[in-house]
Formats: structure tokens, C-alpha cells, sequence
């Protein structure tokens, strides 16, 4: 049988290359939404039957969440929010299309965003430098 235990010690570096994947890929989508779309995106939400405030609060957390997640800051408030976002985007625009080609991949962000939450932002991180219990994973 082969022993992996050696894996457990670099635990940190798959948190932190699974932050800022994740926190990359919510930058890039939120910038377009925060510098330049954002009426659009408001009036999108509008459109969808939600109030047209969330599609602030949509910008926000992917433009701002994902730059947390990169910097391990404020990690699991972060990936909370992220989550939210992915589960609505999922449920309310990409579902109608089916799983490829449609939700996979909002699906698996928030599948990210989730393990962060009980995670943690690992070693590797401005939380764990600071010590505070948002984000760390000290054991």
C-alpha cells in the first residue's frame, strides 16, 4: 500500500492555489461588472424578478470577494458570499440550459467557495498571519 501521508503537509499550498484560482476567476468576472456594467448588471437582476440592489451586492462579491480570496482575507465571509453568488446564478440563469453547457460551472465555483467556507483560508494567508478565527484553519 502506498502511503500519501506526506500529502497532508502541503495541505496549505492546495488552500491556497484553490483561493486564489477561485478569487482569480470571481475578479474576472466581476470587474466588467463594477467598472462599466453595472447598470446593466443591475438591470439584469431587475430582470430576473429580484431586486435590482442584489445586482450591487453581486458585483461586490465577486469583484471584492474574489480579491479577498486571493489575499486569504476575511476568507470565510468571502467564500460565503461567493457561494450565494454561484447558487443564484446557477438556479436563476443557468439552469434552464442544463448541466453542460449551462450550470457546470457556476456549479463548481460555488463547490469551491463551499470547501472554503468549512476550510478555511489555510496557512498560506493574511488570516492566518493575523490569527483571527475568519478564515483560518489552525489545528
Amino acid at each position: 500500500m502506498l502511503n500519501l501521508q506526506f500529502l497532508d503537509r502541503l495541505q496549505p499550498l492546495g488552500l491556497l492555489v484553490l483561493r486564489v484560482v477561485l478569487g482569480a476567476i470571481m475578479i474576472g468576472h466581476g470587474y466588467g461588472k463594477v467598472f462599466g456594467g453595472l447598470s446593466r448588471h443591475v438591470g439584469n437582476v431587475a430582470a430576473m424578478g429580484m431586486p435590482g440592489w442584489l445586482g450591487y451586492l453581486s458585483a461586490g462579491a465577486e469583484f471584492v470577494g474574489g480579491m479577498l480570496l486571493v489575499a486569504g482575507l476575511l476568507t470565510r465571509f468571502a467564500a460565503v458570499a461567493v457561494c450565494i453568488n454561484m447558487l443564484v446564478a446557477v438556479f436563476k440563469v443557468h439552469w434552464k440550459q442544463g448541466l453542460l453547457g449551462g450550470y457546470e460551472f457556476p456549479l463548481a465555483l460555488a463547490a469551491m467557495a463551499f470547501a472554503l467556507i468549512f476550510m478555511g483560508a489555510g496557512s498560506i494567508s493574511i488570516d492566518w498571519v493575523i490569527g483571527g478565527s475568519r478564515g483560518s484553519s489552525r489545528r
